[in-house]
């Protein structure tokens, strides 16, 4: 088994003001900048190889980190298509998305967009190329790309309440069989000191 540890980007303005991010190359806000400046990588995060989303927020939370990452695209997070740069209030109002859009299902896709399935399916030859490799792995994601990888580890369907909440400014700790296929170690590892 390959140890997989993954952690979401700090924040960014847009995340502040509810928009929605997906592939918009969003820099970490002066607040997130502060906030990632803060967090610690548990004990069990030491001596591995580190990947990180080109993304900005993903790779500006990497450097923060003290971490020197690999640079992997298969790691960055849903496209959201059309809905991309718009607040997630007004797709709410108009009855487009609902309150709960974590729970859509795995083939729901926005206009223009990629779904939760796909993001799964370009992210399944990286997790066995990580498990072919043998050594502990990190990498610095997004939270509907961490969302996928729960999904596969638990056989979470998106629509149900899941088993666990996967909480912000922490670390996930998966395990990677041989072929790839991950199952949960420890969920919502604190990287704030005294979280």
């Amino acid at each position: 088994m390959t140890d997989l540890i993954i952690v979401r980007h700090g924040p960014t303005a847009w995340n502040a003001e509810g928009r929605i991010q997906g592939s918009i190359d969003q820099p970490l806000s002066e607040a997130g900048r502060a906030r990632v400046a803060g967090w610690r990588l548990p004990p069990e995060a030491g001596e591995r190889v580190w990947y990180a989303s080109p993304k900005i927020r993903a790779w500006e939370t990497a450097r923060l980190l003290g971490l020197d990452p690999l640079p992997e695209p298969r790691l960055v997070e849903m496209n959201w298509g059309d809905w991309e740069g718009m607040l997630i209030a007004d797709l709410h109002g108009s009855g487009l998305l609902p309150r709960r859009r974590d729970r859509l299902g795995l083939d729901f896709r926005p206009p223009g967009g990629e779904s939760p399935r796909a993001m799964q399916d370009r992210l399944r030859p990286w997790l066995a190329e990580v498990a072919a490799q043998g050594r502990p792995a990190g990498a610095v994601a997004h939270s509907g790309l961490i969302r996928a990888l729960y999904a596969l580890a638990t056989g979470w369907d998106l629509v149900a309440e899941p088993a666990h909440g996967l909480r912000d400014g922490c670390a996930h700790r998966f395990a990677l069989a041989p072929d790839g296929t991950p199952s949960v170690l420890a969920l919502n590892l604190p990287l704030e000191p005294g979280g």
